[in-house]
């Protein structure tokens, strides 16, 4: 039998609601996702690549559970078709928020397209509630001390609380 193996790459900077839902919708459509962080020399990230992966880990390995998928957490420095090949993965999983999501996902998908045409790239659509959360705008609410607890899982929130001195 074939494993059917998703690759979903992201900064996960920090993982956020709108990321869970879409783990949640490739460990549907997978026996194995594989969450890649994305790590590159010239972002300086609020949190490090290995605090991400833990948090990955607490917060996607149940949902990747309840869809009877095995989860990976790693992270890559390359191209993203070529950490998916890495990992044995067909599906290249991307969530969708909005039209410009869709644009810049489009381009990108193409581009993967003749990469590697056997890794095949999945748009999962965001849900209405998850739409207007970004990695981004969650670092910058926490930062301000605004509360981003709609926004983030609780062991997340957990470490935003603590990198910002709140508790």
């Amino acid at each position: 039998m074939t494993v059917r193996t998703a690759f979903y790459p992201g900064s996960f900077d920090p993982p956020t609601n709108g990321h869970v839902e879409v783990a949640r919708a490739a460990a549907r459509l997978a026996d194995r996702l594989v969450v890649g962080i994305g790590v590159h020399p010239g972002k300086a990230p609020l949190f490090e690549a290995e605090e991400r992966l833990v948090m990955l880990r607490e917060v996607f390995a149940p949902v990747a559970a309840e869809a009877g998928a095995e989860l990976d957490c790693v992270t890559f420095d390359d191209l993203v078709v070529d950490a998916a090949r890495r990992h044995g993965a067909h599906l290249l999983i991307r969530g969708l928020r909005d039209g410009t999501d869709l644009d810049y996902e489009m381009q990108m998908a193409g581009m993967n397209a003749t990469l590697a045409p056997a890794v095949q790239t999945v748009f999962l659509p965001a849900s209405p509630i998850a739409r207007p959360i970004t990695a981004t705008l969650v670092r910058q609410i926490a930062a301000m001390g605004g509360d981003v607890s709609a926004f983030v899982p609780p062991a997340v929130l957990a470490r935003l609380s603590a990198r910002f001195g709140r508790t």
